[in-house]
This record gives C-alpha cells, sequence and structure tokens, in this order.
C-alpha cells in the first residue's frame, strides 16, 4: 500500500544551498508579486490556498516565478506578508520592487526550528557587523515535497547596510 507522501508528485525544485548559503544578494528593482496570510500566533492559517491563487494569477499573465523565491514577512502573529520573485510585472497583482544588499543564510530541518533559526541568523548576521530591521524567510520547499526530497531547507535574509 502506497502512502500519500508517495503518491505525491514533487512540486518544488530541489533547491541548491550552497548558491545562497552566506552570501550577499545585491537586487536592483528586483520583482516580487506581493501577497498575505491569515496566521494564528505565526502559524499559517492559508497559506498554501494564497499560493496556489498567486501563482494561477503569475501563470494567466504569462509570468514565470524566478528562483521559486518566495519569501515570508511574518509581520505580527496574525499575519504574513508573502513576496513570490517573478520575471515580469503581473497586471492585476500588486508588484513590490527590493533593491540593496541582502543577507542570507540557509538552514536545514524541520519548520518547528524556524524561531531557533531567526535568533541564531540575527546573531550570525550582528557578527558579521550587519545592521538590519526585518527577516524574510524563504521556505524553499513545501512540507510534502521537503518529505519526498529528504532535505528542509529554509533561507533567512535581511536587506543590510
Amino acid at each position: 500500500m502506497k502512502t500519500q507522501s508517495e503518491n505525491y508528485t514533487i512540486c518544488c525544485p530541489e533547491f541548491e544551498p550552497a548558491l545562497w548559503d552566506d552570501k550577499i544578494l545585491v537586487w536592483d528593482n528586483k520583482l516580487f508579486v506581493k501577497g498575505s496570510v491569515c496566521t494564528f500566533f505565526y502559524l499559517p492559517l492559508n497559506y498554501g490556498g494564497t499560493i496556489r491563487r498567486l501563482t494561477g494569477h503569475i501563470a494567466k499573465g504569462n509570468g514565470t516565478l524566478v528562483d521559486y523565491m518566495m519569501l515570508s514577512d511574518h509581520t505580527s502573529k496574525w499575519s504574513t506578508s508573502i513576496y513570490i520573485a517573478v520575471n515580469k510585472d503581473i497586471n492585476g497583482l500588486k508588484i513590490e520592487k527590493f533593491s540593496g544588499k541582502y543577507f542570507c543564510k540557509v538552514f536545514e530541518g524541520s519548520f518547528n526550528k524556524t524561531g531557533k533559526w531567526c535568533k541564531e541568523f540575527e546573531q550570525i548576521a550582528k557578527s558579521k557587523g550587519f545592521k538590519f530591521d526585518k527577516l524574510l524567510i524563504w521556505y524553499t520547499t513545501c512540507p510534502k515535497c521537503a518529505i519526498k526530497q529528504g532535505k528542509n531547507y529554509v533561507a533567512i535574509l535581511t536587506e543590510v547596510e
């Protein structure tokens, strides 16, 4: 008998941590579609539905995802802003442009370690002399793909001065 994860088709591309870990990314008007997810004490309630809705609009607008990058900005216990990197402006969707230098660090393990990783990330960034305001979290695979691929990478980024 097959389990649900055995029947599940991988939807998330494999993530290459070496390309992102401990790197400074320089962006000049990098395009992102912006969405919002309801959360309950930071636990997302409609993350999958929001991602499906936004990526559906992106596909209908003949856009493509860039690096399959979907950043989460946990703005409060009740809401998370989602930023999906795209190759072009998509009509009908809110577009944000990111410019600047972003420090990125990759972690591996269960999603429930995100809080611990954020604290570790802040210590690492401060030890490098970076001043920063907020953290952006890139959950590089959905939970089902993480199980199927056998790895769960989470990248944390922040704009640095």
